[in-house]
């Protein structure tokens, strides 16, 4: 298992398990299998209606808390100070935990002053009932704004990545802000499975395009995935293809594929 530090949140494993769209006994199951399997990264929400699942899942793990990082999202309706309180104490209930290793702002809302949002963040940073504070679907722009508005807070911006996606002039802000990116839908919604080069290069490393696209992702400094994933199958292809490629590293020709063919390939593929 491979690890990055996140401010305040502590050594964190670059590999999580998105929870979006994933309800009831699916969901509870699907955080069972990869508890088991050894995931101990978790991303739910209080707009995913899960938590209540997501927590019944790690207690009935077997898994200490501690060693599992957890995040969620307040949504938009509840950036002002109080409201944010309150959806983080829900959150928390329902999670059954008495804290969250990551809460985000869940997408922007320019109707809400960010310092107000965040100075609400900040003291459930103080209180112990968070321990890293960011953002989430910030572009460069809002997230300046944020370090402005409190300098040292963010530690996270968690926003669409994956091949066919570009987040350079992302990540060139936040990587030497300390930063760092959580990348969702790092498969492209499965789009990226049947680009024809990803094939070539997945065949040549004994991987399939997924473990592929998702070791691009985290070969990189500063940025973490969170696949969603609901069968075993896939749970453990995701997990198994981050671990058995500790030790690969693409070539320059597969580098100069990633940035350019891919991205074009996929982006025709949508039109």
């Amino acid at each position: 298992m491979q690890f990055i530090d996140v401010k305040g949140g502590g050594r964190t494993p670059v590999l999580g398990l998105g929870t979006a769209r994933l309800r009831g006994r699916e969901c509870t199951h699907a955080v069972r299998i990869a508890l088991d399997l050894g995931y101990r990264h978790i991303d739910t929400a209080e707009l995913y209606a899960n938590e209540r699942e997501i927590g019944e899942a790690i207690a009935a793990s077997g898994v200490d808390r501690a060693e599992i990082f957890v995040t969620t999202k307040i949504w938009t309706s509840h950036f002002r100070a109080a409201d944010a309180m309150q959806a983080a104490e829900r959150s928390l209930r329902n999670l059954g935990t008495d804290y969250v290793d990551l809460l985000l702002m869940h997408y922007p809302n320019e109707s809400v002053p960010l310092a107000e949002t965040l100075g609400a963040l900040a003291g459930l940073l103080d209180a112990g009932k968070a321990r890293a504070i960011g953002a989430s679907n910030f572009p460069t722009s809002l997230l300046e704004k944020a370090i402005a508005a409190s300098p040292d807070l963010i530690a996270c911006d968690q926003v669409r990545y994956h091949l066919g996606q570009d987040q350079g002039p992302l990540l060139a802000f936040a990587r030497p802000r300390g930063i760092v990116i959580i990348a969702y839908s790092p498969l492209g919604v499965g789009s990226l499975a049947h680009l024809a080069v990803l094939k070539e290069i997945a065949r040549k490393h004994g991987k399939n395009p997924g473990q592929i696209a998702l070791r691009w992702l985290i070969e990189q400094d500063g940025v973490m995935a969170i696949p969603k994933a609901a069968s075993q199958q896939h749970l453990q292809a995701n997990i198994q293809g981050q671990c058995l490629a500790m030790g690969m590293w693409f070539s320059e020709r597969e580098k100069n594929l990633f940035a350019g063919h891919l991205r074009r390939d996929f982006l025709s593929s949508r039109a």
